[in-house]
């Protein structure tokens, strides 16, 4: 009897210390996962965690947009016509500002967009300090968003080609199209040059824009002098761009963007009341004569230069990438060939973007 409970005794022992085994190693197995609070954030990065995860597939079209707060509506103008004229498989980097989040993902999961792919980007502002300075003639092109496109290798992207869009455009064609561009070697981006679509010309004179680099730096100062670029050559918007961003890496494209804003924040050699902004000289700098020329209907633009000048429907009709860059925006009142951009906004469903309309229209 007394050697039978020992032999109790010894098999207990024996299953409690197999039951403790047993949990050591399962918490060892949980302890030992990877955790999302875990992954490192490259500086200046600041990526939240996407609603999908981007793919390097050959068919993917991966688009960089911004989206502040003030113009939610906007992007997702944008987002709307780029993704009901395609059937290819489109990614969208999101980069907006880290009280805008919310917002973003808000008006994606609420609305017909719910369906897109895409992942949200936070941008610090701090990159900026001491390369902008305030500037009251058009305080909007200040936005620290405004200078997103000088900075496409720093984002937490997966791809090497990307397509760079403004938020006041409207997308008719097929967005495949205008990705598909054949850059030439050594580019590290494609623009349309404002000399290349006679159509516009009219437009641009009648509103008084410019199309040369003599509208946009100053040619009395020594800086601009040495440059060597001829205040007549033709300038570009760069709202709308295709980027290799390896290329633009090798080439270190940021910091020479870069150096050019701190040049100007000392010596004032460009404003944006003289340039429409003060985002488009540098890139007109660091760019000239190193690009390739995209399709000008991929870049119709001026549309928001002036309350009342027009492009005839026809040539509208034509047109496969629509651009309200000025002050009249078609969100706003007055503005041009709202019916273009109307007829891809979406409501916003936390009511904090709305249209601006006269009285009648409502």
């Amino acid at each position: 009897m007394a050697l039978l409970r020992k032999i109790n005794r010894v098999l207990l022992v024996l299953l409690v210390l197999m039951v403790a085994l047993l949990l050591h190693s399962t918490l060892l197995r949980a302890s030992t996962r990877p955790k999302a609070s875990d992954q490192r954030k490259s500086p200046g990065q600041a990526a939240r965690v996407p609603a999908v995860r981007a793919s390097e597939a050959d068919n993917v079209v991966p688009v960089i947009i911004c989206a502040s707060e003030e113009r939610m509506g906007a992007t997702m103008a944008t987002i709307n016509s780029i993704y009901s004229n395609t059937d290819a498989s489109v990614f969208f980097y999101i980069v907006t500002l880290r009280d805008a989040v919310r917002l973003v993902r808000r008006y994606i999961e609420r609305t017909k967009l719910k369906g897109i792919k895409y992942k949200i980007l936070e941008f610090n502002p701090m990159v900026l300090k001491g390369k902008v300075k305030p500037d009251s003639s058009r305080p909007d092109l200040l936005h620290p968003l405004n200078f997103v496109r000088f900075y496409l290798p720093l984002l937490d992207i997966s791809h090497k080609r990307v397509i760079y869009l403004d938020d006041d455009v409207i997308v008719q064609g097929d967005i495949k199209d205008l990705f598909d561009i054949k850059l030439k070697p050594g580019h590290a981006a494609a623009f349309a040059t404002d000399c290349d679509l006679p159509s516009t010309h009219e437009m641009v004179r009648s509103i008084g824009m410019q199309t040369t680099y003599m509208g946009f730096l100053d040619y009395r100062k020594q800086e601009v002098k040495d440059l060597g670029i001829h205040p007549g050559d033709c300038s570009f918007n760069p709202g709308v761009f295709v980027a290799d961003v390896s290329e633009w890496r090798k080439q270190k494209i940021t910091k020479q963007l870069e150096k050019w804003m701190e040049e100007n924040f000392k010596q004032n050699i460009y404003s944006s009341a003289m340039a429409g902004g003060v985002a488009t000289p540098p890139m007109l700098i660091v760019f000239h004569d190193k690009y390739t020329t995209l399709d000008p209907l991929w870049h119709v633009r001026h549309l928001g230069w002036s309350p009342d000048a027009r492009y005839s429907e026809s040539f509208l009709q034509e047109a496969h990438l629509l651009h309200w860059n000025g002050p009249f925006k078609p969100w706003n009142h007055p503005a041009v060939h709202l019916d273009l951009w109307e007829r891809w906004f979406i409501p916003d469903p936390s009511r904090k973007f709305s249209l601006v309309r006269p009285q009648s229209d409502r």
